[in-house]
């Protein structure tokens, strides 16, 4: 599957949209169900990739399964964030931005019967890296210029053909982001900036960790999840890993495919969903 693929398909429109900042990227989605909710509604936290490049990507690449969600009764959160090739964006400022953007998420729930009692994070890509990032937030020190007060907190996460590991990222010329964008990400001292943006320096994360990823992945090095993996055990954390055969990095963000419906079943094994779930 290529990305014309997807996006070339119908888009559907979120219900709607609020903003955290000046910035035309600084604003988030919100997809709600239809009808009322059971109480409140099951809420997923999204986070889309594009090697944190905003010329890439935007929250518009997850349209596709924030609404296969919403039509099943899950509401999405769908986060923007300023890339590294925008203005403000980088270090601190991508970080910043996806902070921001999921605890404002808190001011909305209400008006909306959004569920705080049990968010699950989902990211794809390099979106991966920053939903495992807001969970993982809660370790940072409060020196540290990315630490922004009472953090959302988050019960689980889903990564989609993540790259968590940045120094991982950095030395592997076969990732599909390059390496050079680590240094835009991050600048400064590697060892220092590391400590509070690369998600192996902050395990544990303290909450499950479903890892998807594609056997054909062109994006994504098959060595990364396994070794994220195994580094987040070693750290006390529950982590699952799926690698879907016949499946590259499209397919986990398409609504049709195997790699989404793995992804869709632990979503709702995850949140507080009453019935069967596969």
């Amino acid at each position: 599957m290529t990305w014309p693929d997807l996006t070339g398909r119908p888009r559907p429109d979120p219900d709607r949209t609020f903003r955290y900042g000046t910035d035309r990227l600084q604003v988030v989605d919100l997809w709600l169900p239809a009808g009322d909710p059971p109480s409140r509604w099951p809420t997923v936290l999204m986070v889309h990739g594009g090697c944190w490049q905003s010329s890439v990507a935007d929250r518009r690449l997850m349209d596709w399964v924030a609404a296969d969600l919403r039509a099943d009764g899950i509401a999405v959160w769908n986060i923007d964030y300023r890339g590294v090739d925008r203005d403000g964006g980088g270090y601190p400022g991508t970080f910043l931005d996806a902070a921001a953007a999921a605890d404002l998420l808190r001011d909305h729930a209400g008006a909306y019967a959004l569920d705080l009692s049990r968010i699950v994070a989902v990211g794809h890509s390099a979106g991966g890296h920053l939903a495992l990032w807001l969970a993982a937030r809660h370790r940072l020190s409060q020196h540290s210029p990315l630490a922004t007060g009472d953090p959302l907190p988050i019960a689980q996460v889903v990564c989609l053909g993540g790259l968590p590991d940045l120094a991982a990222v950095e030395a592997s010329p076969d990732n599909g982001c390059g390496t050079e964008v680590i240094a835009q990400l991050v600048g400064g001292d590697r060892a220092d900036r590391f400590a509070d943006t690369s998600v192996v320096e902050l395990l544990p994360v303290g909450v499950p960790i479903e890892l998807i990823d594609g056997a054909k992945d062109a994006i994504v090095p098959a060595a990364m999840a396994p070794a994220f993996a195994a580094a987040a055990r070693a750290a006390g954390d529950r982590v699952v890993t799926r690698r879907i055969a016949d499946t590259g990095h499209v397919e986990l963000i398409a609504p049709e495919t195997p790699a989404w419906a793995a992804a869709k079943a632990a979503i709702r094994r995850a949140l507080p969903i009453a019935g069967p779930v596969a």
